[in-house]
C-alpha cells in the first residue's frame, strides 16, 4: 500500500511558494518551499516549473511511495498574479496539462488568506502587502472580489503605493510646491542622505534600487505617529480604503447586517500599526457594526488546503485535524 494524497495545496506568492500534501484524514504528509510565482515576467510555463520544483521536493519527502495512478487527488492552487477570473481559468488549464492531480482549482492567493482565518468559507479578507486586495466568500460558493491590478482598477494603497505617495509629498515639500512635512527629512535620512534631491537622484540613477522603496513604508508610519499631519493623512486614507473594500464585499455577499469576520493580512496590516489598525476597526464599526475584525496569523497554505478539502467534501473532523497541525 502506498500513500494517498487527497489534496495538493499550493500557496504561490511573488516571492515564495509553499506546498503541502494532505492525506485523506487531514494529515499533513509533507511540505516544501520554492521560489516566487511570477508568470507576467517569466511566462506561465516557466512559472509552473517553479511550482514543479517545490512539488517534486514535497513528493520526495512523503513517508512512502504514492499509492497508485489516481491516488493524487485535488490540486488547490492559490496563486499570485491570478487577479482576474480569466487568468484563474488560464492557469487552471495550464496546471491540468501538467497532470499533477485528478482535478484542479485555481484562485487568487488572497482567498488562501481568507480561508486560513475562518472555520467555514464565510467572511471577507483585506490584504495590504506590496499592493492591496480584498475578497469575500460564503458557503454557497458566491464570492466578492476586485480586479486589484493597480490604479487602472481603482486601487490605492499597499506598501509600494504608500512609499510612492510619501516620496511625492516629501519631494514637493522640499522644493516648495507642497506643504511642509517631516517626510522630507525622514525619507532620505533612512538611507543616510541629507535631502530629498539626493534621494530622488539615487533612486533615478539606481544607486538605491527602486525595489528598496518598500523600506520607506515603516518610515511613513513612524512619521505619522510622531504627529506629522501629511503622514497621518496618508495613514488615514489607507484606513478608509481598507474599510471601503471590506464594506463593499460584505454588502455584495449580504453580510453587512450580520456578524461576519473581516480578516486583515499582508505585511502592512500584519505589522499591527495601532494608528492604522485601530482606525480601521473604528471606521468599520460605523459601516458594519457586526463585523469581527482580526489580523490573520495562520499561514496561507493552510487556507489553500482547506479550500481543497471544501471541494473534496471532507468531513468537519478532517478540517479540524488539518487546522490543528498549523495551530
Amino acid at each position: 500500500m502506498g500513500v494517498n494524497v487527497s489534496v495538493v495545496a499550493v500557496d504561490a506568492g511573488n516571492s515564495k511558494t509553499d506546498v503541502a500534501l494532505i492525506g485523506e484524514d487531514g494529515t499533513v504528509l509533507s511540505t516544501a518551499r520554492g521560489g516566487g510565482f511570477q508568470p507576467p515576467y517569466v511566462g506561465v510555463e516557466a512559472a509552473l516549473d517553479v511550482l514543479a520544483g517545490a512539488l517534486d521536493e514535497a513528493f520526495a519527502a512523503l513517508p512512502g511511495p504514492v499509492g497508485s495512478v489516481g491516488s493524487v487527488g485535488h490540486v488547490s492552487a492559490c496563486l499570485a498574479n491570478a487577479d482576474l477570473p480569466v487568468e484563474e481559468a488560464e492557469l487552471a488549464e495550464a496546471l491540468e496539462a501538467r497532470g499533477w492531480g485528478t482535478s484542479v482549482q485555481v484562485r487568487n492567493d488572497t482567498f488562501a488568506i481568507l480561508r486560513a482565518g475562518v472555520d467555514e468559507p464565510r467572511g471577507v479578507a483585506v490584504v495590504c502587502g506590496a499592493g492591496i486586495n480584498c475578497v469575500g466568500m460564503v458557503p454557497d460558493g458566491r464570492t466578492a472580489r476586485f480586479p486589484a491590478i493597480g490604479r487602472i482598477s481603482g486601487d490605492w494603497g499597499g506598501g509600494a503605493g504608500l512609499a510612492e505617495e510619501a516620496l511625492w509629498f516629501a519631494a514637493r515639500a522640499e522644493d516648495g510646491r507642497g506643504e511642509p512635512t517631516e517626510l522630507a527629512r525622514m525619507l532620505p535620512g533612512h538611507f543616510g542622505l541629507d535631502s530629498m534631491y539626493a534621494l530622488i537622484e539615487a533612486l533615478h540613477r539606481g544607486t538605491i534600487p527602486l525595489t528598496r522603496r518598500h523600506e520607506l513604508t515603516p518610515v511613513l508610519f513612524a512619521t505619522a505617529v510622531a504627529g506629522d499631519p501629511v503622514a497621518a493623512a496618508l495613514v488615514e486614507r489607507l484606513a478608509q480604503e481598507v474599510v471601503a473594500m471590506a464594506s463593499v464585499a460584505l454588502t455584495r455577499l449580504g453580510l453587512l447586517e450580520e456578524e461576519a469576520p473581516v480578516l486583515l493580512g499582508g505585511s502592512v496590516l500584519a505589522a499591527r500599526h495601532p494608528q492604522l489598525n485601530d482606525r480601521i476597526a473604528e471606521l468599520l464599526a460605523a459601516r458594519a457594526p457586526k463585523a469581527v475584525v482580526r489580523v490573520v496569523s495562520e499561514p496561507p497554505v493552510l487556507g489553500a488546503a482547506l479550500l481543497g478539502l471544501d471541494v473534496t467534501g471532507a468531513a468537519p473532523e478532517v478540517h479540524r485535524r488539518l487546522r490543528a497541525q498549523y495551530a
